[in-house]
């Protein structure tokens, strides 16, 4: 779930002292809480096919993370009523899983999770093709994921906070020049500080110029999120006070991991457990 800019902390975020700093055990814990949240996005993509609800998917998914020890982090957060956001084709973010929102096929949907295992808070999130998607919406989807994994290589000790963002950026830029299409980045939602909480300092933006914000240390840890549209990037929020959709109505994906900067790399808290964790290396 994407966190949101704003003047709240802005002096602080920027010289890093509102930033939770985590030892090596507690950033094993948050590993355990990002493997629960890999399997139980694991679960709702072999699920996702035309005719499931995405009130189905919820269900599933808050069956898994409780199955596991863990309890959904967005549930009742903030008042949204669901354990995961699911957003289907022109929502970007933050759709309310619903018995009335059926799958189809050609449907590109974005499932974002969170759980809290042992008060530590794992966040992620895939964008799935339902059926048989378009070549173009297969190339925006692979766009972001691609963009989501150069953001994580730019996790790195030293660093600074932007240096994440323009990653993303010209990860997007490289790859709406090589797909010759007109890919947006969202710019009032982006990636933010996770571990005791969800949403923590820093606001990671998933654009901008590098070398600016607080400089990366071992110990933080980030939900980096690209979420990219095609075409025109303005957005929208509905009635609900949740769901955000493009304006143009054109196709929207997102791609999350959470990632501890540590002496040795980027760590990748949210794979699969078993799986490598280490990225570039």
């Amino acid at each position: 779930m994407n966190g949101r800019g704003g003047l709240r902390g802005a002096i602080a975020r920027y010289r890093g002292r509102d930033i939770e700093l985590k030892t090596h055990r507690q950033l094993e814990a948050m590993r355990e809480a990002g493997a629960l949240v890999a399997a139980t996005l694991a679960a709702v993509t072999e699920h996702a096919k035309p005719g499931v609800s995405t009130a189905e998917l919820d269900a599933l998914a808050e069956q898994t993370i409780r199955g596991g020890g863990g309890v959904p982090s967005f549930l009742g957060y903030h008042g949204f009523p669901a354990s995961i956001c699911a957003s289907v084709n022109e929502q970007i973010v933050h759709g309310i899983p619903s018995p009335e929102q059926v799958l189809a096929d050609g449907d590109l949907l974005s499932v974002d999770c969170g759980a809290i295992l042992d008060g530590w808070h794992g966040d992620s999130a895939v964008t799935i093709a339902v059926g048989e998607v378009s070549a173009a919406d297969l190339a925006l989807s692979a766009a972001c994921r691609s963009a989501l994994d150069a953001g994580i290589l730019a996790v790195r000790s030293g660093a600074r906070l932007t240096d994440v963002s323009y990653a993303i950026q010209e990860a997007c830029r490289a790859a709406a020049e090589a797909d010759g299409a007109d890919y947006g980045i969202v710019a009032d939602y982006g990636g933010h500080g996770i571990g005791t909480s969800m949403h923590m300092d820093p606001f990671l933006p998933n654009h901008g110029e590098p070398g600016r914000g607080p400089r990366l240390r071992p110990g933080m840890a980030l939900a980096v999120e690209p979420m990219l549209v095609a075409g025109d990037p303005e957005a929208l929020e509905l009635d609900d006070g949740w769901t955000v959709i493009t304006a143009s109505g054109g196709r929207a994906v997102h791609w999350e991991h959470t990632i501890a900067v540590t002496e040795d790399g980027p760590w990748l808290l949210t794979a699969p457990a078993g799986a490598p964790d280490r990225p570039g290396r």
